[in-house]
């Protein structure tokens, strides 16, 4: 236990002076004491030993205090620190724009800047750290500078705003008097606690109020303008049935002056002020009830009869605002010209079934002429294949003679140069087969196997002269198309790649798709540039400047077009200059039995030199017997009616060498009729029909039966 002379309280100078005093009193006791040397020696170590304990504790104590003067010194720099953050923080804070405040995890405020509750008078002096979050609340509704809704308690008010507060992050906008508002933000922070934004947007919302109503303005500017140009006049309505626009026709139409149609006037007032006329198609009870109505409303429709003798049409519509807008156009004048066409309705019908057959006459003729240069190139064409053949006949017989070198080099170049025109005519036929529509068609299933190494043969040794690697691949693909169109096709293709092709390879193969083929043609020629790559299909088109008329004028790859849009198969180019290109025409599979592609065994021979003239007013027979002579080698020219014969033969100025005229072509001339014209100038002509009256039998112009007997036609067509 400590001495009680010895206080813990006392510095260190005063408890060393204080343990100096003891032992100099013990010294003194000890001397004036009368027992014996020992006891005095043994109270002088006493008190030698308790010196030295209180220097021990002097040495402890001025430790700890030094400690503790050193611990002092650190928090008061550390609250100085703090101090000074919680300064800058305030100083921060109060250079935001918005109105900043900060609630801890209790809702308690922490602090406020002062832009905070500024446009709430009573509030913001009211802000105060330790503020309760709902006492903040309680004092905004009870603000007198709040603008709360219609009949809204503030307790109301309170409520709503503390349901808000339960929300993690919420903004939303408050109305306050002056046509002020303002925008609450509110976040909660990481530690729980809430930041507050009150943002100012009365400047915004003014201005765009003030765009907005310019807007408005000029849009009513140009309402106003479109409606004062109209020739009916127009009045629009609010919800409330009141005038809230209208045009000053209106006023012309029902000859009211401007002064009795105010802006506000209900639309019962207005229909009090044309009570006087004559209405029909309705009452006007019942136009008054159409205005009255909640739903949307029907279109509205009804005429009133003026005193003048004017007839107004009135037309209703309903606006999505639930508004409505009435426009009243003069129709006197269509009126008179009803009556007018009433009266002279016999003459009006003659004269539209007049002008309809002139119409029809004309779209004929522009049909007509659409088809008429591919059909002339037809017949001109076959023309002059007849004379080509038989100047190349007229060479042959000169090539056995024993001729001069010069000039038997000439017939060789001769009968080249007729080879090459007897080539292009041919291609030209194509073309216009293709271009008229009327091409006939045979699709079924077709073997590429044959059809490709007929291919091989034929052009195998074009491709050797020119030191070529050719292949075709062989397949087994059954594909459905037309035979001699696809022949055509794949010609024309092989033709080009080998006659562009300088050195390397042609490879024709065949890939397999889903359901379908790709037969593609591979060259390694010159590539085409992409500016031609769509050229290259058009007609005459040849690419590279120096082909010569010897090889080609340009129509295979038009044929190719034409032909694989008819057929309906796809064709593609994929091309690199200097690198070669490659054509693919995609085939669907067959699914039906094999399609021969040679000639059906019996057709006639010798027969493809001739145009046969075939009119027929049945489509679906017509087009048969097209294909059974075109799959002859017959060139078809197809007519539906008499007329239609007889001036398609003198647009194109060719007469055909055969006529089959079926005999009854329905309204216009009969086939007899047609068939006597035609025999009269020079045609062979025979009617077709199932009619096996005698009369007929005995006439002039020959007849074929129905149904056709081939061999019957085959004779008609070889020997006239």
């Amino acid at each position: 236990m400590m001495h009680p002379l010895i206080n813990p309280s006392d510095t260190p100078e005063v408890s060393r002076d204080k343990l100096v005093t003891i032992a100099e009193a013990l010294m003194r006791r000890v001397e004036e004491a009368s027992d014996d040397q020992g006891a005095a020696y043994a109270q002088f170590q006493r008190a030698v030993l308790l010196e030295d304990q209180v220097r021990a504790r002097t040495a402890d104590l001025e430790r700890a205090l030094d400690m503790l003067n050193r611990s002092n010194a650190r928090l008061g720099e550390a609250m100085a620190e703090a101090e000074a953050a919680r300064g800058n923080l305030a100083s921060a804070i109060e250079t935001v724009e918005d109105g900043f405040a900060l609630f801890d995890g209790a809702d308690r405020l922490v602090l406020a800047n002062a832009r905070f509750g500024r446009p709430l008078r009573n509030v913001h002096g009211q802000l105060k750290p330790g503020m309760a979050f709902a006492d903040y609340v309680r004092a905004v509704s009870l603000s007198e500078d709040l603008l709360r809704q219609a009949g809204e308690a503030p307790e109301d008010w309170a409520r709503r705003r503390m349901e808000r507060h339960a929300d993690r992050a919420v903004t939303f906008i408050v109305a306050l008097t002056g046509d002020r508002w303002l925008q609450v933000s509110e976040h909660r922070t990481g530690e729980g606690g809430t930041v507050i934004l009150h943002t100012d947007l009365t400047q915004v919302i003014r201005t765009e109020r003030l765009e907005r109503g310019k807007l408005l303005d000029d849009q009513a500017i140009r309402v106003k303008a479109t409606l004062d140009h109209l020739t009916q006049g127009v009045g629009v309505f609010d919800a409330g049935e009141r005038l809230v626009g209208f045009n000053r026709r209106l006023a012309e139409v029902l000859s009211l002056p401007l002064a009795r149609l105010p802006v506000g006037l209900e639309f019962a007032a207005l229909l009090a002020q044309v009570a006087g006329m004559e209405v029909r198609g309705a009452t006007l009870s019942q136009v008054a009830a159409w205005a009255a109505l909640r739903e949307p409303r029907p279109a509205l429709a009804f005429e009133l009869m003026r005193a003048n003798g004017h007839v107004v049409s009135v037309q209703g519509q309903d606006m999505p605002d639930r508004g409505f807008v009435v426009s009243f156009s003069d129709i006197t004048a269509e009126r008179v010209a009803q009556r007018a066409l009433a009266e002279a309705n016999e003459t009006l019908e003659r004269r539209v079934a007049a002008r309809t057959e002139e119409l029809a006459e004309a779209l004929a003729r522009a049909e007509q002429a659409n088809a008429a240069r591919a059909r002339f190139v037809a017949a001109a064409s076959h023309d002059l294949l007849q004379p080509l053949s038989a100047a190349k006949l007229f060479l042959a017989s000169l090539a056995d003679e024993a001729l001069p070198w010069r000039a038997g080099e000439t017939v060789i170049k001769a009968r080249n140069a007729l080879s090459s025109v007897e080539e292009i005519l041919a291609a030209l036929l194509d073309i216009s087969k293709l271009e008229s529509g009327r091409a006939a068609l045979d699709v079924g299933a077709v073997a590429l196997g044959p059809l490709l190494a007929r291919l091989r043969d034929e052009f195998g040794p074009m491709a050797a002269r020119k030191g070529l690697d050719f292949k075709v691949l062989a397949s087994g693909a059954v594909v459905d198309s037309d035979a001699t169109y696809l022949r055509r096709i794949l010609q024309n293709l092989i033709g080009n790649a080998i006659r562009y092709t300088a050195s390397g390879r042609v490879l024709v193969g065949v890939r397999h798709l889903s359901g379908a083929v790709r037969v593609e043609v591979i060259d390694t020629g010159p590539g085409i540039p992409q500016a031609e790559r769509q050229a290259i299909f058009r007609e005459f088109h040849r690419l590279g400047a120096r082909a010569s008329a010897s090889e080609g004028m340009g129509l295979g790859l038009a044929i190719v077009e034409r032909a694989c849009a008819l057929l309906g198969h796809p064709l593609a180019l994929d091309t690199e200059l200097g690198r070669g290109s490659r054509f693919a025409v995609t085939l669907p599979l067959a699914e039906g039995e094999l399609r021969a592609v040679a000639v059906p065994e019996g057709a006639p021979q010798g027969l493809g030199d001739l145009i046969v003239l075939l009119v027929e007013n049945d489509a679906e027979l017509r087009r048969a017997l097209a294909l059974l002579l075109e799959g002859w080698g017959v060139q078809v020219i197809e007519a539906a009616s008499g007329e239609e014969a007889l001036a398609l033969l003198d647009e194109i100025g060719i007469l055909p060498d055969r006529g089959l005229i079926d005999y009854r072509l329905g309204a216009g001339m009969d086939g007899l009729a047609v068939a006597e014209r035609l025999r009269a100038a020079g045609m062979a002509v025979r009617l077709i029909t199932a009619d096996r009256s005698e009369a007929l039998r005995g006439g002039r112009v020959g007849v074929l039966p129905k149904p056709i007997a081939p061999g019957a036609l085959a004779a008609f067509l070889r020997d006239g």
